[in-house]
């Protein structure tokens, strides 16, 4: 099955947030009918950066069965770490940049990974506020998750 996923993250105050995030999951089934869903979620402390992630892993954890995914967000960091092959290098590293300096947020790459497996993901990149209805729906739903009353605490699955 071809699926589309869009995803967005925001923090309010980056680095310290709150933040959240958004995902519309939208494909159409073997009798063409549209189906889409909408996740969001907020963080009581969290980055820009590890919204993004948790939006994309969302997005990818609710897929049932193996997909073709297309995966649309505005944030270079996640887009570049798959098409320039910036997670391939940090990987074979040991989880280091170029510069030796450790990678941030392992956890949820780790978590990316392994939600990635059964499915075959190409990541696009979209130019954020800039009219792309998906994107700003998104955007909208990640802000309103970060302003929120009741916020979550942050996911730290792996700390290396």
């Amino acid at each position: 099955m071809k699926v589309d996923i869009y995803t967005d993250g925001a923090a309010r105050g980056n680095p310290d947030g709150p933040g959240g995030y958004g995902t519309i999951i939208h494909y159409t089934d073997a009798t063409g009918k549209l189906h889409e869903r909408e996740y969001s979620a907020g963080y009581k402390k969290t980055t820009n950066n590890r919204m993004e992630l948790l939006a994309a892993i969302t997005g990818l954890e609710a897929l049932t069965k193996p997909c073709d995914v297309d995966l649309y967000s505005d944030s270079k960091y996640l887009t570049d770490a798959f098409n320039q092959k910036w997670l391939e290098s940090w990987m074979k590293n040991n989880w280091r940049k170029s510069n030796k300096e450790a990678v941030k947020n392992i956890d949820l790459w780790k978590r990316l990974l392994k939600a990635m497996e059964p499915h075959n993901v190409s990541f696009i990149w979209v130019k954020g506020h800039n009219g792309h209805a998906m994107n700003e729906r998104c955007d909208y739903l990640a802000t309103s998750a970060a302003d929120q009353n009741e916020l979550l605490d942050d996911i730290i699955l792996e700390n290396n």
